[in-house]
């Protein structure tokens, strides 16, 4: 019979690389905590019409790459492509904007988008974000670049690169959008199928097509920085301000609108070159009118989404780390299997203590476990065989230093504590 294998665009984590991804959730995590962001953790299913409305019909996300079904009931849902609208979905249904002025949450897990893989680039992919609902000031842009630069600092990666734009608000955008779609217009037949489509629905995403006739076609195209209101440009200052006094290098890419549309102002996107061709690591932006789109109060927003899968390519030391994170306290042999029981039991209570341990259940050799314990990168290796038994004792073996000492049993699980707690 032939096996049944993973579905294409999705991965099994096996060990150890599933010991990298508890390093970076208990990074992000830590980071989190830093800045007083609470976890909020959101059904990986939705409405539909959650993600029309929220991300935008004219994305490509919307109307490439959703994997949506008719439940039993006749509803359209969707597994979620990403997480912001259910954030927001969250916020409003528990009223959360009443309990506190500002709500600055975060979140961890999988989304889902139908699209061609590639390194970097998959059909369900883990992200980790952040929503600042509330906070209307430009520090509160700052704050969260600043928080996603720690947190890639924190895991070793100090070679992306920040870029930064205003894509402005309701109030300049009209004459933007006026100019731009007549620039393209005079263009419109040199433009790929699917910029023909942004340049009837959202002009502005013209700027996302990675098609080079394309880019070659909006060389010359009006530009949002050009546009902006006395409010827009005030922000985008204030922002350049506080990023410049968080000695926090940009560049000003004009050209950068984001693939979402309900991003306004501040916009931003951070890259790395370790990763190839799919090179951003996260991304994101101010959202001040999508609570209210959403059916709640107008309330302005700010947040970012990471790739965690990209993160972890980009990871300079992964097989380092990888092999790093692999540490056991102690291994208990007990060869051929003679005294296993006994030794089960002995486990069982130095794990009491807090210490980790594996007992080889399948009665080997001494040789045979020993390899074993050097394979799990076990620190201790406890020896409990026919002598030992006989004598009341086990012999206790530092793999890494050599050393090895009797230990009567009644003493041995103090003494592996004290000798555990001093390395």
């Amino acid at each position: 019979m032939e096996p049944i294998r993973r579905i294409k665009g999705t991965d099994d984590i096996l060990p150890p690389e599933s010991l990298l991804w508890q390093k970076l959730t208990s990074i992000i995590r830590k980071v989190m905590s830093l800045y007083n962001y609470q976890e909020i953790i959101m059904p990986v299913f939705e409405y539909s019409e959650l993600f029309a409305r929220g991300i935008g019909t004219s994305t490509d996300i919307v109307s490439k790459e959703m994997y949506t079904l008719v439940d039993k009931g006749g509803r359209n849902v969707t597994l979620r492509p990403e997480g912001t609208a259910s954030v927001v979905r969250a916020y409003i249904e528990h009223s959360l904007g009443s309990k506190s002025p500002v709500v600055k949450l975060y979140y961890i897990g999988p989304m889902f988008r139908q699209e061609r893989p590639q390194k970097g680039r998959r059909r369900q992919f883990n992200q980790f974000g952040i929503e600042i609902l509330g906070a209307p000031s430009p520090l509160a842009d700052v704050e969260g670049i600043s928080l996603n630069l720690r947190i890639l600092s924190e895991i070793g990666i100090h070679n992306s690169k920040l870029m930064i734009n205003s894509i402005g608000d309701s109030n300049c955008r009209g004459k933007y959008r006026s100019d731009l779609t007549g620039y393209l217009e005079k263009r419109f037949d040199r433009l790929c199928g699917d910029c023909q489509e942004r340049y009837r629905v959202n002009a502005l995403r013209v700027f996302d097509c990675k098609n080079e006739s394309c880019q070659i076609e909006l060389r010359d195209a009006p530009l949002m920085l050009d546009y902006l209101c006395e409010g827009c440009r005030e922000h985008f200052d204030l922002v350049k301000k506080g990023l410049e006094k968080h000695q926090i290098d940009y560049s000003i890419n004009s050209r950068l609108v984001r693939g979402l549309d309900y991003y306004t102002r501040t916009v931003f996107e951070i890259v790395s070159s370790e990763i190839g061709s799919q090179d951003s690591l996260s991304g994101g932006g101010r959202y001040d009118l999508l609570v209210e789109e959403l059916g709640g109060k107008s309330t302005p927003a700010f947040g970012f989404a990471a790739g965690m899968e990209r993160m972890l390519l980009a990871w300079e030391q992964n097989s380092v780390i990888s092999s790093s994170l692999i540490k056991l306290d102690c291994f208990l042999a007990a060869p051929k299997g003679i005294h296993l029981t006994q030794a089960a039991i002995i486990a069982e209570k130095i794990r009491d203590e807090g210490i980790s341990v594996e007992v080889d259940l399948l009665g080997r050799s001494l040789k045979s476990e020993l390899k074993e314990a050097n394979r799990l990168n076990a620190r201790l290796v406890i020896i409990l065989g026919e002598d030992e038994a006989s004598r009341g004792v086990c012999l206790v073996r530092d793999m890494v230093s050599s050393v090895q000492w009797e230990e009567p049993s009644p003493r041995l699980v103090n003494s592996v504590v004290e000798y555990i707690s001093k390395i």
